[in-house]
């Protein structure tokens, strides 16, 4: 192991036994002392050590006479107390099952005042040096989302941690919808904040981004209407807190849908890109979209499901079955340009997890391309054997652009999308019997390809296009009259956009590579759950003399 400079080494006391505790640049380790200590040569002794890294401590602070007697229990406490008068507390993060996160403490005890402070002043200032960590952010709740569970979630669960952490928030609870959206376009002011909040649900969410992606390209005097606008990424990041009746960004980005686990990602400061769809309709721009775009099946759920919105989120189960015994199909034509070849593809195994590969080879490489493809993309410049038409009748068509994992469904509608990859997954489902298409969806919650039926068809792309079929209805009193009384024999559909209605029907569609960031770290494979690790060699890779 390599070894660290140690900034602080001292003989301290926790719970009822003597430890030795370490501070390095990255690492705050300690260890039971031991009668006779033997150098560790080869493999180490039985005694093991435990460490936290410092960019996940959340907050060190003395200890208040008050909280040390709440910390010391039993035949020791007496002892204790006369001994190590003074004391120290580290709130750092603590993993647990199912990637949850939560906030523990150690407490240490000193023999004297001016080590106990010098602790907790050489402590923090290593925090101070951690310049991700967010000082002020800008919070909206949604009182009315999900089980109106928002306000008790962020005062009850979030607000604490916040506090601790000597974070400053301005909370602004809405009054009606859309009122994120239009305050951070208009009045926010965003030099103030290191970062926005949104405690509710997708919809909450796809305010906030909506918000600010919009006032970022109004600030800098982008065009949202162009399609082949080079939009300009946000400088602030999103915090979710999820308090909704779906979740599926918050699950897909952190792995759980647990408030604290959002709050601690949010107070470490960590920083998640994403790719961002931007919508539009003859030039005219309609939408942003993070997960799902759905037209067909996806899309008539959510038509009619927003008839019974009085049922809370039992509507979305009712609207299933409906559709699905329903079984419509719209026939159209889907126009795409392939994502390039080193991205993988949809069905290559590669899940999208924190320090993915592939999303920080595309954020290193997105710079030196980015002139390249603009050219070769743009209009009437891109060569047109780069683009593939597909026609057919299409029960569902589905732009993913990340797995929209949730609880119902851990794997998602795309397993292996990524998240800032500059790409989308499109999912094609064509007419099938409803058995057929009733085995498509029963493997989003098993572990079978979904992909692998005759039927279903799926292109990592970075754009598309979709104009539907419009068969023309003329009645025989209109034959000899101009076409100007003709209707359409069949109905076109609607698209889903995240949970949104988008009120037309043909679309372009272009991926915005990376156009915002979240205060998340993508989810963390279980090598990476333990925080609190008790390797027993930890103290001997710190140096035993100071800087």
């Amino acid at each position: 192991m390599e070894k660290q400079v140690t900034l602080l080494s001292s003989q301290l006391f926790q719970k009822h036994r003597q430890v030795e505790v370490v501070l390095g640049r990255s690492v705050l380790a300690w260890k039971p002392v031991e009668k006779s200590r033997k150098p560790c040569s080869g493999t180490c002794d039985s005694v093991h050590s435990y460490s936290v890294e410092v960019c996940e401590i959340v907050a060190v602070r003395k200890t208040e006479d008050d909280d040390q007697d709440a910390a010391q229990t039993g035949k020791h406490q007496k002892k204790t107390k006369q001994l190590y008068r003074y004391a120290f507390t580290v709130s750092y993060v603590r993993r647990t099952q199912q990637h949850q996160w939560r906030c523990s403490e150690v407490t240490f005890h000193c023999d004297n005042q001016a080590l106990c402070e010098e602790w907790v002043q050489v402590t923090n200032e290593q925090l101070s040096l951690l310049t991700n960590r967010p000082k002020s952010l800008l919070v909206y709740i949604n009182p009315f989302g999900g089980k109106r569970r928002g306000k008790r979630i962020y005062e009850q669960k979030v607000a604490p941690i916040f506090r601790l952490a000597g974070i400053a928030t301005t909370v602004i609870v809405t009054e009606r919808a859309n009122h994120a959206e239009d305050h951070l376009k208009t009045e926010a002011n965003l030099d103030k904040y290191d970062g926005v909040v949104c405690v509710g649900g997708d919809g909450m969410f796809s305010e906030v981004l909506h918000g600010l992606v919009a006032r970022t390209q109004n600030d800098h005097g982008v065009d949202q209407n162009q399609p082949d606008a080079e939009l300009v990424p946000c400088s602030l990041r999103i915090g979710i807190i999820p308090a909704g009746s779906t979740d599926c960004i918050c699950f897909a980005t952190v792995g759980t849908n647990d408030p604290v686990t959002s709050a601690l990602h949010i107070v470490v400061g960590d920083s998640q890109p994403m790719d961002v769809c931007s919508v539009h309709h003859n030039d005219v721009f309609l939408r942003y979209s993070v997960s799902l775009l759905g037209y067909g099946f996806y899309g008539d759920v959510l038509s009619d499901s927003e008839r019974n919105r009085w049922l809370g989120p039992a509507r979305y189960d009712l609207a299933g079955v409906k559709t699905f015994l329903s079984h419509n199909y719209y026939e159209g034509t889907v126009t795409f340009l392939p994502a390039e070849d080193d991205v993988g593809n949809p069905r290559d195994k590669l899940q999208c997890r924190s320090r993915c590969s592939i999303c920080q080879h595309n954020r290193s490489s997105k710079d030196t391309h980015s002139d390249v493809s603009e050219e070769k993309e743009k209009p009437g410049k891109d060569d047109s054997s780069d683009w593939n038409e597909i026609h057919g009748k299409f029960i569902a068509i589905n732009a993913a652009n990340m797995s929209c994992a949730c609880p119902r469904s851990p794997k998602g509608l795309s397993p292996f999308a990524h998240l800032a990859d500059g790409n989308a997954d499109l999912i094609l489902v064509r007419n099938c019997s409803r058995l057929d298409f009733f085995k498509h969806l029963l493997r989003h919650t098993n572990k079978d390809d979904q992909f692998d039926h005759p039927f279903v068809e799926v292109h990592r792309v970075r754009k598309f296009r979709f104009e539907p079929e419009r068969h023309i209805l003329v009645s025989l009193e209109d034959l000899s009259e101009p076409a100007t009384k003709t209707g359409y024999s069949t109905p076109l559909g609607s698209w889903s956009c995240d949970g949104e209605i988008l009120p037309e029907v043909a679309i372009q569609v272009s991926v915005q590579c990376q156009l915002i960031r979240l205060f998340a770290r993508g989810i963390e494979e279980q090598q990476q759950q333990q925080c609190v690790s008790d390797d027993p060699c930890t103290l001997s890779a710190l140096e035993p003399t100071t800087d």
